[in-house]
Order: structure tokens, then sequence, then C-alpha cells
């Protein structure tokens, strides 16, 4: 459906896309994930013609759109801040792009009613813009999207003016209605949660580049890189030499999956294979600080060697701040990441989610 081949956008000295070569299959639905400045806006103003390239090429159904205006090019559009038109009621906004096709008053009712049911909204084509709810423009905007049934439709931060709460709610919704249509969509967020709950595969850009693509099982448990992990909210990494089937690390020697190359690396737990145990039998450290998260707690843990560590465990089972526990590492959630310059994998602080370790 889409394909990008050495796609590269710059604004005077900084390269905002740097020869992406990216593809979507019919049906699929990718999000791109990535800290601010990483790439990810552009790639999607780009695909839809209202940013030029300066290198490479965009391909919609293999025909190459160089030269195509946006409105040409057979794709919907959704902004996060929805840009719906306030003079307009809800039947008319929805009703815009099948007015700019041409299609006639008699086939565009029943289109405009059709889709405002499929969102969750019957009969609300002659409710005002301004008296609906965040979520309510966010399904307005997106029947507004679907209405000339495009071949792609685009999100660029769909939920991010809404609460965390309805968030969740709106992303499971979105997912059911892209699966009931067959729609091809290519995603932009900063929100991990969000992408990993609607994408069939992820991708995650990294200064113009991608540093990772792939379903979202694979990327969450197999990070590409030190810079991936600490994006996606892993904060447990530390240098390592690989040896005998085991990682000599500072917080004492580790198992590592079957067949782990030998030699040094850099070595990431997550938080669910930082096992705490009975005092004597581990890792002595010192809890300093604790996050509920529902009915599991996020431990921040103090070794008596070695960085600090992140753990999680069932309500039930926390101990208090200031206790004094044991750790054992779970080999499955052991992860070896492959090499990167020093220095180059934080993201930027500001932007990297931390939602769902």
């Amino acid at each position: 459906m889409l394909r990008l081949e050495g796609a590269a956008v710059r604004f005077g000295a900084r390269t905002a896309l740097d020869a992406v070569d990216l593809t979507v299959a019919a049906h699929e639905i990718v999000c791109v994930l990535g800290p601010s400045g990483s790439g990810k806006s552009t790639l999607l103003r780009a695909v839809a013609g209202l940013q030029p390239l300066d290198a490479g090429r965009v391909l919609l159904d293999g025909a190459d759109q160089a030269g195509v205006p946006a409105h040409r090019r057979g794709v919907g559009l959704m902004f996060q801040d929805h840009q719906l038109f306030p003079q307009r009621d809800v039947g008319g906004n929805v009703a815009f792009g099948l007015r700019m096709h041409k299609v006639p008053r008699d086939r565009r009712e029943p289109a405009v009613a059709a889709l405002l049911d499929l969102v969750g909204l019957p009969g609300a084509q002659r409710r005002a813009v301004a008296e609906l709810s965040g979520g309510e423009q966010q399904r307005v905007a997106l029947a507004r999207a679907l209405a000339p049934e495009p071949r792609l439709v685009m999100l660029d931060e769909p939920l991010g003016q809404l609460d965390r709460s309805l968030r969740d709610r709106l992303v499971v919704e979105l997912r059911r209605l892209f699966g009931q249509l067959g729609t091809t969509v290519l995603a932009v967020t900063h929100d991990q949660a969000e992408a990993f709950a609607l994408a069939d595969r992820v991708v995650v850009m990294r200064e113009g580049r991608i540093a990772q693509s792939g379903p979202p099982l694979d990327v969450w448990q197999r990070p590409a890189s030190e810079f991936v992990a600490r994006f996606l909210g892993f904060d447990n990494i530390t240098e390592a030499t690989v040896a005998a089937g085991h990682a000599v690390t500072a917080w004492g020697s580790l198992p590592v999956p079957d067949g782990t190359p030998e030699g040094p690396c850099h070595i990431l737990v997550r938080p669910a294979g930082v096992l705490l145990r009975p005092p004597g039998d581990g890792l002595p450290c010192e809890v300093t600080g604790r996050t509920f998260r529902g009915g599991r707690v996020a431990l921040l843990l103090h070794p008596d060697r070695g960085p600090a560590l992140e753990a999680e465990c069932a309500l039930r089972d926390a101990p208090a701040e200031g206790a004094r526990v044991t750790v054992a590492f779970a080999a499955e959630d052991v992860v070896v990441l492959p090499g990167e310059p020093a220095g180059s994998a934080e993201p930027d602080a500001m932007e990297a989610p931390t939602a769902g370790r």
C-alpha cells in the first residue's frame, strides 16, 4: 500500500528524515514512536504531501507521488487537535470530504449517518461542535477522515489531548474499528502504551532514522539497542561480559538466554525479571521508592553493589520503603543489547514515555 524509499527531508543543516525505508501493507496498522525531533511527524507530512522530499520517493499502490498534491493522494489525515470546522455541525464536518469529492447529497446523508453509527455517535448530525466532549470530537474527526474511503488513514497524535482513561478506552475501539473496516493506518504518537495497544507493527525512530521495527511484542521483549530500551522506559541496564552462559555485571553473575554470544555487551533486565527473595539468598538491596500501579507496585531498589534497579511485584507482596530485601534475576527477562556509540543511548528526557514499563 505504502512504500518509502530513501526518503530524506532537510531543514537547513538539520536532517529531519535520513534516507528512511518503510513499507506499510494493505490493512496493516503501523504506529511510529519516537522522542521529540526524531522525525516521526515529518515522515507523516511527507507521505501526506504536506512536506516535499529532498531525496527519495513516496509510493502509494506502487505509484510515485512526486508532484502529486495532498488532496489528490487519496489519504485521510487526522490531527491531534482534530481541526473540526466550528461553523459546521457534526454532519457538516463529516460530509466535508464527500462534498469535496462531489458525492451527491442523496448519497452523502446516508453515508454520514452510517459513519456516525460506526464511531458510536448515532444521530449526532445536528449537534454543534462546541458542545462535544474531547472524546466525541475525536470520533467526529475520525468519521470525517474515513468518509471519502481513503486508501490510507494517517493519524497524528490522535488521542494526545484526551485523559488517560478515555485514551485507554478509545484506543481499543480504534483497533476494533480499523479491523472491522480493513483500514490501512499509519499513526504517529509519543505514547508507547497507545502505540503498543493499537499497532500490528511498531516503528521506533531516532534522529531521522528507524531504530527498530517489528511486532509490538517483539520490540517490547527484544529492544534492538540501549536507546530503544530506555525510550520504552527500561532503566535496568549495565555493562557486562558474557562467558559460559552467564553475564558478569556490577550486580554480580546473571543468567542469560541460551545461545547468547560471549564477550562484552550491555545487559537489560526487565523489572519483571528482578525477583524478590528471602534475606541472604541473592543481591542485597534497600527499597528506596514505591509507585502503585493498580494491583502491582513498582519498586526502586538501591543494591549493595551496582546501579539502581527497578522491580515490580504484587501489591500484597510489596515491601515498605527502607526495607532490606535480596533479589535474583530471571534469565528470560535478561536481554543482551547490541552496542552503540558511548553517550548515544539516552532519549530526550522530556519525551521518553514511562507508562507500562
